[in-house]
């Protein structure tokens, strides 16, 4: 495709294919020498783990067009250990952090042309993962594998940007008890399509799911991090086993208390304590921050700031995040990683 064709200012999160995307295996015990391939189509064995046992895991990350022209690359080194984390649960090798952070520049300066323009508000998202491939049909960990990253220009994740969008409580769940809710895994988010599908189906953005033991405490929103601001201004975001621990999230807890002056607290979120809350917001990498308006629950609705505007600290939030993100606020030692 060629850059001239994109509107910058209408991109989505839609798939497009881009000039390069970086490839690795792993086999005979090492991985092996990586390179860029222009092939968008992997050719992997029928008994690869990764489609019958969903040995897989893969994250997201974002590369960002600065005013001076230059790129930045947001908390790469976090990513990368979070698949190391999400690696070690499903027996898969683990790429080192700073081989997979030049993979990503690698892949980032190979597809410099899709980048959005500073200003538009869009950035360049990257997709690393690895799956079990090679010839296998036993329950067991596979005898191969591939690391690969490529990625896409995007806009934002729901439509309307910063705008509120409501959420309803769903009676399923997207991981259980001491499983891999913790780990970016494919089967986290297979078993999320049909209740976000029955969500969006009700006219909600998506639905928000409750912890898997006791179904009493809010732990993620579709799949982004839930944050909460108390009346007292508090800044509260689940600490469950259950929930996978987002860069995003990570980095909001610190602007929170670092550049806000907002107390930070990670622990329960009871779904009958939503009255605690006078903002509320779901947070990743994909949607960044979307505010949540209102949450339905047991045919209730209950509102938080507004249905149509953003609350002023979800607002200040975003405007420090994504300042550092994109060059325009200063970062905290470490955050950004130039190309």
């Amino acid at each position: 495709m060629s850059n001239e064709s994109i509107n910058w200012d209408k991109l989505g999160f839609d798939y497009i294919k881009t000039d390069k995307r970086f490839l690795q295996t792993w086999k005979d015990g090492a991985w092996q020498e990586g390179t860029l391939t222009d092939d968008n189509v992997l050719h992997i064995s029928e008994g690869s783990t990764a489609l019958h046992y969903g040995q897989q895991c893969f994250e997201g990350l974002k590369a960002y067009r600065c005013k001076d022209g230059s790129i930045n690359l947001f908390r790469p080194d976090q990513n990368a250990a979070r698949m190391q984390r999400s690696c070690a649960r499903l027996l898969m090798p683990q790429v080192p952090t700073e081989a997979f952070i030049e993979a990503c520049k690698e892949v980032v300066r190979a597809n410099e042309r899709f980048i959005p323009p500073y200003g538009t508000g869009g950035a360049l998202y990257l997709r690393p993962f690895v799956i079990g491939t090679g010839d296998n049909i036993g329950v067991r960990t596979a005898p191969e594998f591939i690391f690969s990253i490529f990625c896409i220009p995007v806009g934002a994740y729901f439509k309307g940007g910063l705008t509120p969008h409501n959420f309803l409580i769903s009676g399923y769940d997207r991981a259980a008890p001491n499983g891999t809710g913790a780990a970016k895994v494919g089967g986290n988010y297979a078993a999320s399509l049909m209740p976000g599908s029955l969500a969006k189906k009700a006219n909600f953005a998506d639905c928000i799911y409750l912890d898997p033991a006791t179904h009493s405490k809010i732990e993620e929103v579709g799949s982004a991090n839930f944050f909460g601001i108390t009346h007292d201004n508090k800044f509260v975001t689940p600490n469950s086993p259950s929930v996978l621990p987002g860069i995003t999230r990570l980095s909001l807890i610190e602007l929170a208390k670092t550049r806000l002056g907002l107390e930070v607290v990670e622990g329960d979120v009871l779904i009958d304590k939503l009255a605690d809350f006078k903002e509320a917001g779901a947070c990743g990498t994909a949607a960044v921050i979307t505010p949540i308006g209102g949450i339905e629950y047991k045919d209730k609705l209950h509102v938080f700031y507004s249905e149509k505007e953003v609350g002023p600290v979800t607002q200040k939030l975003y405007k420090e995040l994504t300042g550092v993100q994109s060059g325009d606020v200063e970062a905290p030692t470490g955050w950004i990683v130039k190309v």
